[in-house]
């Protein structure tokens, strides 16, 4: 039998309104758990299942303890649709996830129509928030936030390089790339290179060698961390010296494994990150012990859940309209990122981005570190 490693820990903004559990609050956790991004469908698996232990071992959500459904979507939109709708015949009433742009923004349109409340710590396109639908929220930023950051740090810092602007033709890639761009060029900058590769893609050769051609000295990546480790060690391969900077689709330490060295001075906007806050230390040990580094979208996932028992609890009601109503109008909640309150769209009233370089650590291993 497997041990619990969280349970016994109590958090008063999650404590349930008494009497003892009666019923099972379903919860979806919809991510890749398998495939090449499954680095973080275990980082919002594992923050969900840490979260909800201690839920429950407070009695659970309105006497209901959450008990979870697993959904993988292999960062995949059409098995993203085929995941929110086994959710649907599962009876499940609240989604955590996805992890991608284009997996949320389809699957979240099946759970609008059969009243489901998604609840992303990772998908960033603002497309996500921005079609009126009632049920949908983040406890992470929007790429249009993160590219402004990006663009007028690129814009201050690398005034006078030759910048290409990548992407990875996705939603949640060329979204992000865009917006740098967008800001890029409004700061009087203008990329010499813009390219689209594929998801997938092993062989960057063809692309390194147009920005040796174009005298590329900084690229930004608009895309996630697989495509990313190869650009990069392909690019050092190659002698290009190239200031590679991106945004939160590469905060997973497996880009140092496929980099290797050459991930050193690589630069990521994310936001805060809330493995720093004292708060949080007894719990980042907790995950640590059980041999699991809460890197990235950990806390964001286990913030997710905290978000939606602080509404049930407020609301006094584990229904999802009711609770995405309270989601609205009765924050903040505690959670493990601080204070959350969503605005109408269902965007968090969080910290927004900062910079990340990566560097060796004290254990001689590559990391992302705030600037």
């Amino acid at each position: 039998m497997k041990k619990s490693l969280f349970s016994g820990v109590a958090v008063a903004a999650m404590l349930a309104l008494g009497g003892h559990a009666y019923a099972d609050l379903l919860v979806g956790i919809g991510a890749p758990l398998t495939g090449p991004n499954a680095a973080y469908g275990a980082q919002i698996q594992k923050g969900a299942e840490a979260a909800a232990e201690v839920v429950n071992a407070a009695g659970g959500v309105n006497g209901e303890k959450i008990k979870f459904v697993l959904g993988d979507d292999v960062s995949d939109a059409k098995q993203g649709v085929s995941v929110a709708n086994k959710f649907v015949a599962d009876g499940v009433k609240f989604v955590v996830g996805h992890f991608n742009s284009g997996v949320s923004i389809p699957a979240s349109e099946v759970y609008a129509e059969n009243g489901i409340v998604e609840v992303t710590p990772a998908a960033t396109n603002p497309v996500f928030t921005e079609r009126g639908l009632w049920n949908t929220f983040r406890t992470c930023g929007r790429d249009d936030q993160q590219g402004a950051i990006a663009g007028a740090y690129i814009a201050e810092h690398y005034k006078d390089a030759k910048i290409a602007v990548i992407h990875d033709k996705t939603p949640y890639g060329q979204g992000l790339a865009d917006e740098t761009k967008k800001t890029i060029e409004a700061k009087g900058l203008k990329p010499v290179l813009y390219e689209g590769v594929n998801v997938g893609d092993k062989d960057f050769s063809a692309l390194i060698a147009k920005a040796k051609q174009a005298g590329v000295n900084v690229l930004y990546w608009g895309g996630l961390h697989t495509e990313a480790g190869l650009i990069i060690r392909q690019l050092a391969d190659q002698g290009l010296k190239v200031k590679f900077i991106s945004g939160d689709g590469i905060v997973t330490n497996e880009l140092a494994a496929i980099a290797g060295d050459a991930v050193v001075g690589t630069l990521n906007t994310f936001g805060p990150d809330p493995r720093n806050n004292p708060a949080n230390k007894d719990l980042v040990e907790k995950f640590r012990k059980a041999g699991f580094e809460p890197e990235a979208y950990t806390l964001y996932s286990y913030a997710a859940v905290q978000a939606i028992v602080g509404a049930a609890t407020a609301a006094k009601s584990n229904d999802p309209e009711t609770v995405a109503k309270a989601l609205k109008e009765k924050g903040p909640f505690k959670s493990v990122l601080g204070d959350i309150s969503f605005d109408e769209k269902g965007d968090p009233k969080l910290p927004g981005y900062v910079m990340y370089e990566w560097k060796k650590d004290k254990d001689g291993k590559y990391t992302y570190v705030q600037q």
